[in-house]
């Protein structure tokens, strides 16, 4: 498919540059067969059954982005994934400072540059093992773009920018449909009787990367590492099988859960990376309900949602959304859709 039929207008005005508060408060756009509705994220639970099954992604969102200079210039970097021995893959700006050999230091936190790739990556060496805990002290949390570019990264980014259920340290941007959840909402999760189970996918930048190409298939996807244990797998199952629903809490979840079930929708233990790039035309095997935020013009994820839904009743949506005030993105507000019939 052509990309330019999954573009749309955004008013600048309903990019979200901060969550509502409390996160809870978000209003949830509910589209299904028979057209959209207006709701809140408290209202949820009113559309889940007992037997359904809701899914988590409980990556945690590291502070990657530091700030500091080589020689006398500011740089800025942002780590993507850890290797071996203290390096880690990075993206680097102003690129043309970043030369093998040059040493950075990130307000004491120093680095030398290894190399550069060919895709703008860098992979930088801490000469440390672990340096989680010098990120929580240097390092602030990695906004989207679209935000950082017109405000400053704050203390404030260190809690709206992660779930209250974050467990697993490895993210570089947050799985953002859970970040509307409270403890109020799920405790109303637990008072309708559904199942809530937690699977882990490390977010990457690459989730942000604009797709520059025309046509779909020729879009080479991200990988990004993920894990679903036995036992999550099993209770997934056995609640399809009792009649249940899985509803993915953002597309982080969906994509993992497509991508570790087989041709029968039988789930399967996962553990490694994932590229699976979704659009228009794809099978769904895993999941039934979708709880995301609205999504970029021309990304894969709305591809994604329009794979889910589809493109038209999408584009419908979103033309209702932005009417109606709606906020976009990452602190935006939330939508629930369902399988197109």
């Amino acid at each position: 498919m052509k990309v330019s039929e999954f573009d749309y207008d955004l008013p600048e005005g309903l990019i979200a540059l901060r969550p509502v508060s409390p996160r809870d408060a978000a209003k949830m756009l509910v589209v299904g067969p028979e057209g959209v509705e207006d709701r809140g994220v408290l209202d949820l639970a009113s559309y889940l059954r007992d037997k359904d099954i809701v899914v988590f992604n409980d990556t945690k969102v590291l502070p990657v982005r530091l700030s500091g200079t080589i020689g006398e210039g500011r740089v800025e970097a942002t780590l993507l994934k850890p290797l071996s021995g203290g390096k880690w893959t990075a993206l680097a700006k102003p690129g043309k400072k970043f030369k093998p050999g040059a040493e950075v230091d990130f307000e004491g936190l120093k680095a030398t540059v290894v190399s550069r790739g060919e895709g703008g990556e860098i992979i930088l060496d801490f000469h440390i093992s672990n340096i989680l805990q010098a990120l929580d002290k240097k390092g602030k949390m990695p906004l989207p773009p679209y935000i950082a570019k017109k405000r400053q990264v704050d203390h404030r980014d260190r809690a709206d920018y992660q779930t209250i259920y974050a467990q697993k340290d490895g993210a570089v941007a947050a799985p953002t449909a859970g970040l509307h959840f409270t403890g109020r909402m799920m405790k109303t999760l637990k008072e309708k009787g559904v199942r809530c189970v937690f699977v882990t996918l490390h977010v990457g930048a690459g989730t942000f990367l604009p797709v520059k190409v025309e046509d779909t298939r020729d879009h080479k996807m991200h990988t990004e590492w993920g894990e679903i244990s036995q036992a999550t797998a099993e209770a997934i199952n056995r609640a399809r099988t009792a009649g249940g629903r899985v509803v993915a809490v953002g597309t982080t979840s969906l994509r993992l859960l497509e991508s570790a079930a087989d041709q029968g929708g039988k789930l399967h233990p996962f553990k490694g990376e994932t590229g699976i790039f979704i659009t228009p035309g794809y099978q769904f095997r895993a999941v039934d309900v979708l709880m995301t935020n609205f999504h970029l013009p021309k990304s894969t994820l709305f591809m994604l949602v329009s794979a889910f839904s589809g493109l038209e009743a999408m584009k419908s949506a979103y033309k209702h959304a932005i009417e109606n005030d709606y906020r976009f993105y990452s602190y935006g507000d939330s939508s629930l859709l369902y399988p197109k019939q």
